[in-house]
């Protein structure tokens, strides 16, 4: 069965920063994107660029627009809020970690293929690391009639671990030096939670070496798999190529065929260019 499909308009907007929340080592941004469509699915992306002092070094040159699952989407009467999960790790996270109330923020999406219902007689598991858990926070929230699906969520340390205060419910956590929950990885969880059942359909997102573990872990008990990936993107259109990975079925680029991928039909999550 298909995943329907929310289709961006085809030319960037401007939306409003209505909020910023400081969650321990990321920022919450809430956009109102007054122009877009009202009904992004879980998965799907925006591309996203300060509207002003998007540059850097002394003759400002542009950087390229950064690519963020949504974390939550509420329809308002004046449009939809939009919020963002960011760390700031690198010059153009940095800008974005910047912005204020009433700041305006480019956007183009949303953008790509998000996640699928689960097989049927199945349940949701859902296991996130670290800012990868920003696109189960709406899968969650979707998913949660009738029951809330099992979560699982890994994180660096405690700083890190304060972003799985916005999902509901009890979410398994761990981190990489126990400072909360105990010390493991969460593909550790998963392995566990597979072992005591392994009627699931796993859905995952977070750095490639914790969707490779995710798929070897699926694939050796014939779990079904849906992993969003990320590569390098520069249009989310499909036009430039840059964020191609290579499937059994060739190569498919994320930002159209993706970003979320079917994990029976990779080799490996370890795809060139791909990190969080």
């Amino acid at each position: 069965m298909s995943e329907p499909r929310t289709l961006a308009p085809p030319e960037r907007r401007v939306a409003s920063v209505s909020g910023v929340e400081r969650l321990g080592a990321y920022d919450l941004i809430t956009a109102l994107d007054r122009f877009g469509p009202t009904d992004p699915r879980p998965g799907q992306f925006y591309m996203l660029a300060a509207a002003a002092g998007w540059g850097g070094g002394g003759d400002e040159r542009p950087y390229l627009p950064r690519a963020f699952s949504y974390a939550r989407a509420r329809v308002e009467p004046d449009g939809v809020a939009l919020d963002f999960l960011l760390e700031a790790v690198g010059p153009g996270t940095e800008r974005l970690s910047e912005l204020r109330p009433d700041d305006d923020l480019a956007l183009l999406g949303p953008l790509g293929v998000g996640f699928r219902p689960p097989a049927e007689g199945t349940r949701p598991l859902l296991v996130g690391g670290g800012i990868g858990a920003a696109p189960l926070l709406c899968w969650q929230e979707e998913l949660a009639s009738p029951a809330s699906p099992s979560l699982l969520l890994g994180f660096r340390g405690a700083a890190h671990a304060q972003a799985a205060a916005l999902f509901a419910g009890q979410p398994q956590v761990v981190t990489d030096d126990g400072s909360v929950g105990r010390q493991a990885l969460v593909t550790e969880l998963l392995a566990a939670e597979l072992d005591s059942d392994p009627r699931a359909t796993v859905y995952a997102c977070g750095p490639p070496q914790m969707l490779e573990a995710v798929r070897a872990l699926c694939s050796e008990r014939g779990v079904a798999a849906q992993l969003a990936m990320e590569s390098g993107m520069a249009c989310g259109f499909g036009a430039c190529f840059g964020c191609v990975v290579p499937t059994t079925d060739g190569y498919v680029r994320l930002c159209v065929d993706g970003p979320v991928i079917d994990a029976d039909t990779l080799e490996t999550a370890l795809v060139e260019g791909a990190g969080h």
